[in-house]
């Protein structure tokens, strides 16, 4: 885990770490009563489906409320703790009322990671200078002007075009936080004097191809967080002029250069982390002026080569150091001669896996006292492990895996009480395998296969490993043509004992905390499987083709790469949450695919991107499908209409969070046997067809939230976040067997329709946040299994029906 350098803790204990903790600082303190009244204004906008504002009620001292902090001696509210943890569905949703700029106080404002009903903060009419500029303005940030510390994360500021001159002007700030904001290259000049108070900018997750020239001219910053963007290009060498930076993060990019000296320049420097990008050429020898640095991350660079400078010597604070997934070369001996010159005590971590090292290790090693995590995995290093290794009493993690070591394992092994992972794989080391293991009462993953070991092991040798969860050269007795192994805890690495297994055609290793790339040997066996599942596991990697002929389900893993080919046969194929990217066309403009019977597809959660195939239309292997998601990608272009003509058997349809436009086509409505209808957060405008009431399975009552290969009748459909406008068809009351109806966010106008009260079994609706009038209908009374109902910010009038 990382550490954030000591002299920054003063800017960070502004950060919310104490965001639900904090009310008990102020228990002596009364709150201003126009303070209180405040901050019930700014409440009563706010949805909060998990009740965390439960402690704000009338009457009551807003300096105990969870979130809120005051001064110790003024009282006054200076500090608004909101944070929900990304992704929670604790998260507060609905507006934020312009109450919140009547607190002259605050000084620390933190929104980040909350919904607010898929709305742009916010949108105060007073402020903006009409309704069309609602949600493209921060300009309300502007009336906070005692902040210092500000955190909109996580909110959707892509059309915020004024963002940067807002926050730059706060004559107080001390850190800005927007990271996941959507933000990308902001084109207007910045004023170099616009902030001379701004120490940390936190800018991770965002869209920037490139370096924002105005941050250079912000000569104070002590922290810059710019990590997974998209930059582009060489690292500017305008970095070596922020002389008091202490903080560097750009890694997750797509930077191409070799690193400039100037970065080199900056002795203050204690956290570097450039991983994940496409930097080479040599480390210069000016890495020694980083003096003050304590964590350095070049990995996964691939391209940065050659030996590493002696100048290492001169960190003498270096505590973690990463250069793994590179191509330097040199001695490992030389490398540990340099770090032992001024960094014996502080070194704490040191990963160079997967580079071109070579030599021996010597008895240098256990001098480093304080090192707990070593990998030298996937090199060339030759010789025995030295004795000496028994000296490092803090080491926790060791793996020199994949390299050319002989000789034995030295007896002092039984030392290292901490230890927890030793692994020693795919090496030449030889003799008899030694008992001092059973000592290791802490050790939890133990990797010694592919080695020369001779002798008997015995199982006494492991019987104090209570905590031992991995033991990778176990190689299983049996041949099974089904393995089950679902829910057991088989990682963090992939299970090479199934390499032996011949004939194999049914393997369920789903949720195993698997962490490991997919072994290239797995994907090469002779056997065709007809059932994988290696879901919710942690795999990572890419593969053209999957010979499994019935089903897969590879969902909720770190895949990447574009889809893989598959045989004709399949029936079911899951993907959903991973990283695949490229088009539909992989999959399904292939001549293999003819004939095939594909009944559900699950797409959902990745990074494919363009329009649905115009293929599927006029090929057979889809008719079958009963399921589509297509949910949380970048596809484009319209909803198809030849989805009605074609895919007469679909049960689900979703095709939520994506960039689809143009109208909602009738077609869809010849669509009978649908039960799952979910096209929200797009950009679909046009009316709701009336012919809705076509689907003729939405008559009968039944549920089941999470569908998967067996569906059950989910009877939902949600429209919400788009921008369809008309009215609500009155046909719509005739799915009496609907139990959720979602229309929130649209642009929808008249009347509520009577008829909805028809649809009795309903247990969730919402058609909030649209330009309804009237009266809610008194039908609704019927609605008895009603448990969300929401139809706020409209402009409907009279009373809410008793029973609902």
């Amino acid at each position: 885990m990382t550490t954030l350098p000591i002299s920054l803790f003063p800017f960070l204990l502004l950060i919310p770490a104490i965001c639900f903790s904090v009310c008990d600082a102020n228990s002596n303190l009364l709150c201003i009563q126009s303070e209180r009244e405040d901050l019930l204004k700014f409440k009563n906008d706010l949805a909060d489906p998990s009740n965390r504002l439960s402690s704000w009620v009338e009457g009551g001292d807003c300096c105990k409320w969870i979130g809120v902090v005051c001064h110790n001696s003024t009282g006054h509210v200076n500090q608004l703790h909101l944070a929900a943890p990304p992704l929670s569905p604790s998260a507060l949703g609905g507006k934020i009322n312009p109450s919140l700029l009547e607190l002259k106080h605050l000084n620390s404002l933190d929104l980040s990671y909350n919904s607010f009903s898929s709305i742009h903060i916010p949108k105060f009419f007073s402020l903006l200078e009409s309704n069309h500029h609602e949600q493209k303005s921060l300009q309300w940030v502007s009336g906070l002007s005692s902040l210092q510390h500000l955190d909109l994360s996580g909110a959707d500021l892509s059309k915020a075009i004024d963002w940067v001159q807002v926050t730059l002007k706060l004559p107080s700030l001390l850190e800005l936080h927007l990271s996941g904001c959507g933000l990308d290259n902001d084109p207007s000049s910045i004023n170099a004097n616009s902030s001379k108070s701004l120490v940390v900018l936190d800018l991770f997750g965002n869209r920037f191809s490139s370096v924002p020239k105005w941050i250079f001219s912000l000569h104070g910053l002590v922290s810059i967080d710019l990590s997974r963007n998209s930059l582009e290009g060489p690292i500017p060498d305008y970095f070596g002029n922020i002389s008091f930076l202490e903080v560097l993060d750009l890694s997750g990019n797509h930077l191409n250069s070799s690193i400039p000296n100037s970065l080199y320049s900056l002795n203050r420097l204690q956290f570097l982390s450039l991983w994940g990008n496409q930097l080479q050429g040599t480390i210069s020898s000016a890495i020694g002026n980083l003096s003050s640095v304590t964590h350095l991350d070049l990995s996964l660079n691939y391209m940065l080569e050659g030996r590493l400078p002696t100048s290492l010597e001169y960190l003498c604070k270096l505590k973690e150091m990463d250069l793994s997934f590179n191509k330097i070369e040199g001695g490992i001996s030389e490398i540990l001669q340099s770090l032992s010159r001024c960094c014996l005590d502080s070194l704490e971590s040191l990963d160079m896996t997967n580079n071109q090292l070579s030599g021996h290790l010597t008895d240098q090693l256990g001098q480093f006292k304080n090192l707990s995590y070593l990998s030298l995995a996937q090199n060339k290093i030759s010789g025995p492990i030295p004795s000496s290794i028994g000296d490092l009493s803090s080491l926790k993690f060791f793996d020199i895996s994949e390299n050319q070591l002989n000789g034995r394992i030295p007896l002092s092994i039984g030392e290292l009480s901490s230890l927890k992972l030793f692994d020693v794989s795919e090496n030449q080391l030889n003799g008899t395998f030694p008992p001092c293991f059973g000592q290791l009462e802490s050790l939890e993953t133990l990797a010694f296969e592919y080695n020369l070991f001779e002798g008997v092991v015995l199982e006494t040798y492991f019987s104090n490993l209570t905590r031992l969860t991995t033991l990778t050269a176990w190689i299983p007795p049996f041949q099974r043509e089904s393995i089950e192994l679902g829910n057991w805890h088989l990682g963090p690495k992939f299970p090479w004992w199934l390499k032996f297994q011949k004939k194999l055609s049914s393997l369920d290793i789903s949720c195993a905390g698997i962490s490991d790339v997919m072994p290239t040997w797995f994907l090469n066996l002779p056997t065709q499987f007809t059932n994988l599942n290696l879901s919710f596991n942690q795999l990572t990697g890419e593969f053209s083709f999957l010979n499994v002929t019935n089903f897969i389900d590879l969902s909720s893993n770190r895949f990447t790469g574009p889809l893989p080919r598959v045989p004709s046969s399949l029936r079911f194929l899951f993907l959903s949450n991973n990283s695949f990217s490229g088009s539909l066309s992989e999959l399904v403009c292939n001549p293999s695919l003819r004939g095939m019977t594909l009944a559900y597809l699950n797409l959902g959660n990745n990074n494919l991107t363009g329009k649905i195939p115009p293929t599927l239309e006029y090929t057979d292997p889809f008719i079958d499908l009963i399921m589509i998601d297509l949910s949380e990608n970048h596809f484009s272009g319209c909803v198809p209409a030849w989805i009605g003509d074609k895919l007469s058997s679909l049960v689900i349809l979703s095709l939520r969070s994506n960039n689809f436009d143009g109208h909602i086509p009738h077609k869809i409505c010849d669509l009978q046997f649908l039960q799952n209808l979910d096209l929200a957060q797009n950009n679909i405008s046009g009316v709701i067809p009336k012919c809705f009431n076509n689907f003729t399975l939405l008559v009968l009552k039944g549920r089941e939230d999470e569908y998967g290969s067996t569906l059950g009748l989910v009877t939902n459909i949600d429209l919400s976040a788009n921008s369809l406008t008309g009215e609500i068809p009155k046909q719509i009351g005739s799915l009496v067997g609907l139990l959720s109806l979602n229309f929130l966010g649209n642009l929808l106008t008249g009347n509520i329709p009577d008829t909805i009260g028809n649809m009795e079994w309903m247990e969730s609706l919402d058609l909030s946040m649209n330009r309804l009038n009237g009266e809610i209908p008194p039908s609704f009374s019927k609605l008895n299994f009603l448990n969300h109902f929401n139809v706020s910010y409209n402009n409907l009038t009279g009373q809410i029906p008793t029973s609902t």
